[in-house]
């Protein structure tokens, strides 16, 4: 079912954080910005306050004059801000309050700063007219630093602008004796900066907001890309409200055809009905009013088995047993409901923690699936003649025959995925994918035990090349029967629980010590070949 999901903005703590660090640092950032500039303009007046006053000046007696006081207090208020902003962590209302009182307070600073300018020129029968401008430009680079810096909505801003910049008005008039003129021509530029400051809020709180609905899918923020298929891209997510991390699939308004629309809804409609704790839990479906189409999954913090293997090398034959168990009750699920994978490979299976056990195998990605009674997909969704799923772990019949479904195919990419753990090989290699078509129709598997230089449990490797027989009646009858074959097995070395354990704990140390910003580079090709036509379409 389609639902059209509205947006709402986050609500729980661990969605508030990220916009609170954000803001703390943009007004870390102005305040340093405003700092650096007033304390400089406060060295230079120092330097040229002789010349400008026409006159010999003590140090002493300019640092202690009124203006320059207020200058070095503005000029304080926003280095206190910054340090403050860079050493402790403010509550998201006490920024907000920050914000405007620091604006507020340092601009009335910079108006008194240009008010005794003022004065102390017409004492000295200078033009009057410097202390004013002095006053303006310290204010309008305090208001517009603030709108390109400090997320701001453009209300906010005009606000706050106003309640900056109106001292500057009747503190020319007065300081100037009513001089309407100067008074006007200042009211005329805080209007101007003012309007200035709004138009920058209004672009860059408008460019924000709009990455943040980009990033938005109904109650779902999107945080980082962890992987792409030829169904989707799949991206880490939090909930608004939920606090547990979530796993969304998009399908791209530009790969939503017909097709591939109603393969991606069948996906989740058709994963949504298993509840074996090996498949991989759907959340929620949903459209954007974008016309994003996605559904939400249960996230897994652990490592598929390509890179497990990559990493890592061959596994011991115990755990190997272990995660085709797993593996084994959630396909026997599957096939009992009817449904045929069609794309087990060790990049869709994935090893995590979960519930405090280690070593917890789920089957993800059935993009695949096909049910056994053809009259239940549509003839545009699965096409006799078009062959779908990754050549290196695809069953023979699959190549021949591929509208069949067939449980006992996605036996043989299983034990395709045991040869590939067991000896850290893929079951045939070649040159070119139709070379390994080939050799899956034709030729017989070399032992795994001779690419991996020593003996396994002969019980074990028996059943991997049980799966891998070319005829489908000739490898084990169902799942559920190879699972039982499985725990019959007496010569495989036990994986235990403390084994498991401890690999865990060296993987999450050294993964500690390390970012992992990696995209997804698996040498694996799932492809569509059209049958009829020799025609070779891949998808990465």
């Amino acid at each position: 079912m389609k639902v059209d999901v509205a947006r709402v903005a986050p609500t729980s703590a661990s969605d508030a954080e990220p916009a609170r660090l954000f803001l703390q640092d943009r007004i870390r950032l102005w305040a340093f910005w405003v700092f650096v500039l007033s304390f400089g303009f406060y060295l230079t007046n120092l330097v040229t306050a002789p010349v400008l006053l026409q006159a010999p000046a003590h140090a002493a007696d300019m640092i202690l004059q009124t203006g320059t006081l207020d200058h070095v207090a503005a000029s304080l208020v926003f280095g206190g801000v910054w340090v403050l902003t860079r050493r402790v962590r403010v509550s998201m209302p006490a920024l907000r309050v920050l914000d405007i009182a620091a604006l507020i307070t340092g601009c009335v600073l910079f108006a008194l700063m240009g008010a005794y300018l003022t004065r102390m020129q017409l004492a000295t029968g200078l033009d009057g007219a410097f202390g004013p401008y002095a006053g303006l430009l310290a204010c309008a680079n305090t208001v517009m630093a603030r709108a390109i810096t400090v997320p701001s909505s453009p209300r906010r801003t005009l606000a706050g602008s106003i309640a900056a910049m109106a001292p500057l008005v009747p503190a020319t008039f007065v300081a100037t004796n009513g001089s309407m003129a100067l008074t006007l021509n200042v009211a005329t530029w805080c209007l101007v900066s003012i309007a200035l400051a709004i138009v920058g809020s209004r672009v860059i709180f408008g460019l924000r907001s709009e990455a943040e609905r980009g990033r938005r899918l109904g109650q779902y923020t999107l945080e980082n890309r962890i992987g792409a298929g030829g169904m989707g891209v799949v991206y880490r997510a939090s909930h608004a409200m939920l606090r547990r991390p979530t796993a969304i699939k998009l399908l791209p308004p530009d790969r939503a055809g017909e097709v591939n629309l109603a393969r991606f809804e069948r996906e989740v409609q058709i994963t949504a009905q298993l509840s074996h704790p090996h498949t991989v839990a759907i959340y929620d479906y949903g459209r954007t009013p974008d016309g994003v189409f996605y559904y939400a999954m249960e996230y897994l913090d652990g490592i598929n088995l390509e890179d497990l293997v990559r990493e890592y090398g061959p596994q011991p034959p115990g755990r190997v047993a272990r995660i085709l168990d797993q593996v084994c009750g959630a396909l026997a699920e599957a096939h009992d409901r009817g449904l045929v994978h069609r794309d087990i490979k060790p990049a869709n299976i994935i090893l995590s923690e979960r519930g405090g056990e280690p070593d917890f195998a789920t089957v993800v990605d059935f993009g695949l699936v096909k049910p056994l009674a053809a009259a239940d997909v549509p003839s545009s969704v699965s096409q006799m003649n078009v062959l779908t799923g990754t050549p290196l772990y695809m069953s023979p019949e699959s190549m021949v025959a591929p509208g069949a479904g067939d449980p006992r195919s996605d036996l043989y990419a299983l034990g395709a995925v045991a040869y590939y753990l067991l000896s850290g090989h893929p079951v045939f290699e070649a040159a070119s994918v139709v070379e390994v078509i080939g050799h899956h129709l034709q030729s017989e598997p070399v032992l795994p035990s001779v690419w991996l230089g020593r003996p396994i449990p002969y019980e074990l490797e028996a059943l991997v090349l049980q799966c891998l027989r070319k005829s489908p009646d000739d490898r084990p009858e169902s799942a559920r029967a190879l699972r039982s074959a499985l725990r019959r097995c007496r010569s495989i070395p036990a994986w235990t629980t403390d084994d498991a354990a401890r690999w865990w704990h060296q993987f999450r140390s050294v993964a500690a010590g390390r970012e992992r910003h990696r995209e997804d580079d698996s040498q694996e090709i799932t492809m569509t070949v059209d049958v009829a036509e020799r025609l070779t379409h891949t998808a990465i």
